[in-house]
């Protein structure tokens, strides 16, 4: 016995398309529902004010495009009707943007009576069913989703995240937790089946702190995110940008980004300050604490004076013996 949508695991749906997600379409040519419409004019279609992609590949799109010439659109764009009249997009920018190059006037779509929460959480399901998203692309997804689910910022539910994650590591009070919310988040992982909400937490949520420019290559595919998170440890924005340009157009391998990195930092390294101006400012240091007039530091102060006697003593005795050699 087959199982509905709503009991499949979203890994066992990935890849099934929006039958899969949204219950059967049907198929073109048939006698629309009420809550659906075979094809629309395509100015009637507006784009959401918020979209989980925000990417697209060219080359890709260029391919669509041309299949869409050949075959025409297979899969119906997913869309709600809004007051003003027309419809917004729910599902299928790609597909929607294809039809625009080429300059057709009317797509096939499947309409649904959607609250804008309700579109934009089938917005981020069907995003994360790409074969093609890259790491920060479902890491974003993902937070976004746990955030609607959640009803908070993706500040807060990454937030969440990083407190559920200290409690179990033993780091804080299990107290702090809600528990509530912690249900509610371990529910999510295991609906979307990708990976568990620790793994997600300890490796991938910090690939969003990189810088943008990193991200934005990330979410580009131009380069894997081992690398990118190998150049993300150059501060310098001008060294971290040339490095990050370099890698892309020459496809350094990841030891080779490695070795650039200690070499930048080496050379930012600040030049150390000479033995002579170490010693008068800790003599300055010395003076101004006035450390002399602690008892309870005295003892420690008069063996460190003695240490330096010592070495001076034997610098003085090397450098006469080094003289008598000279003169022998």
């Amino acid at each position: 016995m087959s199982r509905s949508k709503k009991e499949m695991p979203f890994r066992q749906i990935r890849g099934k398309g929006l039958d899969a997600l949204f219950g059967e379409i049907p198929e073109i040519g048939e006698t629309p529902s009420s809550n659906s419409r075979s094809t629309l004019d395509i100015e009637l279609i507006d784009l959401p004010a918020q979209q989980p992609r925000r990417y697209f590949d060219p080359e890709k799109l260029a391919q669509l495009v041309e299949s869409v010439k050949t075959h025409g659109i297979i899969e119906p764009l997913l869309v709600r009707p809004l007051d003003s009249g027309n419809y917004e997009l729910v599902a299928g920018e790609r597909r929607y943007r294809a039809a625009k190059e080429i300059g057709l006037t009317e797509v096939p779509i499947v309409v649904r009576e959607l609250s804008s929460d309700e579109a934009l959480q089938l917005a981020l399901i069907e995003n994360l069913q790409r074969e093609d998203l890259n790491p920060v692309e479902e890491t974003e997804g993902i937070l976004q989703l746990l955030a609607f689910r959640l009803k908070c910022s993706v500040i807060e539910a990454s937030s969440l995240l990083y407190r559920m994650n200290n409690a179990a590591v033993g780091n804080v009070n299990h107290n702090v937790m809600i528990s509530s919310e912690a249900a509610l988040v371990k529910a999510c992982f295991l609906e979307l089946g990708i990976m568990g909400w620790e793994s997600y937490t300890r490796n991938r949520l910090p690939l969003l702190k990189l810088p943008e420019d990193i991200l934005e290559c990330l979410r580009q595919g131009k380069i894997e995110y081992t690398k990118a998170k190998a150049i993300a440890q150059i501060k310098e924005k001008t060294a971290r940008a040339n490095l990050l340009q370099v890698a892309i157009a020459q496809n350094l391998s990841l030891k080779d980004i490695r070795d650039r990195v200690v070499a930048s930092r080496q050379t930012d390294l600040p030049p150390q300050p000479s033995l002579q101006s170490r010693l008068t400012a800790t003599y300055q240091k010395a003076q101004k604490a006035q450390i002399w007039q602690n008892p309870k530091k005295q003892k420690t102060t008069r063996k460190a004076a003695a240490k330096v006697r010592k070495t001076v003593r034997r610098f003085k005795l090397r450098h006469w013996l080094g003289g008598l050699n000279n003169a022998i």
